[in-house]
């Protein structure tokens, strides 16, 4: 949401848990990268050989940002910490973001992977993929050693296209029709939301068609039916 400033602060969301890190100072500048995979292939008596297209690469998006505690700083009429806190306190929330997930657990092999994340700013465009990897670095201190300020190096790689979904149904390798799923245990509706559309944002439109009145509150063994999503 803009401030009462009217400046659109950056921010990347958790797309399993909604929680999000609101960046202190939008970044400067960010670069987006993605690669085409051509094979050559040989062609007698020319010039140039013929390239076959193997397939695009997932984009790559690199940014800097800055976090500094030492002064209190707002995010429109709300503070978005107090001046003297460790910084690393919200710079946390990055780093969880690579952390392997139980929510994000293959059920065929048992494995954990960290989960997917939005990378956003303001309504035009946003960014779903996986933190590929953050490098950081703190330039500013209390006298008690406490760091106050902070430059992080954030790598992105792709997961999904804009408007990219994954299949809906995982058991079945797809339904675009209506279909029932059990709730398993630590299960959210936000996580549902995500493996079944994409979008954890889309939690709410499970719980008015499951008649859920408060989404914190899934009972492991529950049936959910899962509808499709309103066409525009």
């Amino acid at each position: 949401m803009p401030t009462v400033e009217g400046l659109v602060k950056a921010r990347i969301i958790n797309c399993v848990t909604e929680e999000e890190v609101v960046c202190m100072f939008n970044p400067k500048e960010y670069t987006f990268a993605k690669q085409n995979q051509w094979e050559q292939k040989e062609a007698k008596g020319k010039d140039v050989a013929h390239l076959e297209f193997k397939g695009g690469a997932p984009a790559n998006l690199k940014l800097q940002l800055l976090f500094d505690t030492y002064e209190e700083h707002r995010d429109g009429s709300r503070p978005m910490n107090r001046a003297g806190e460790d910084v690393r306190k919200y710079t946390k929330g990055l780093w969880d973001m690579m952390k392997a997930s139980e929510r994000r657990k293959n059920q065929a092999t048992n494995k954990s992977e960290p989960p997917h994340v939005r990378f956003k700013w303001g309504t035009l465009w946003s960014f779903e993929a996986v933190i590929e990897s953050i490098s950081q670095k703190f330039t500013l201190f209390l006298a008690d050693g406490t760091p106050v300020r902070a430059i992080l190096d954030v790598s992105f790689k792709q997961i999904a296209d804009e408007g990219q979904y994954p299949q809906q149904n995982p058991t079945s390798g797809g339904n675009p029709g209506q279909h029932l799923r059990t709730v398993r245990e630590g299960d959210t509706l936000a996580w549902i939301a995500y493996e079944e559309y994409g979008d954890a944002t889309r939690w709410r439109h499970l719980a008015l068609a499951n008649n859920i009145d408060d989404p914190h509150r899934l009972v492991a063994g529950t049936t959910l039916i899962i509808l499709p999503l309103p066409t525009l």
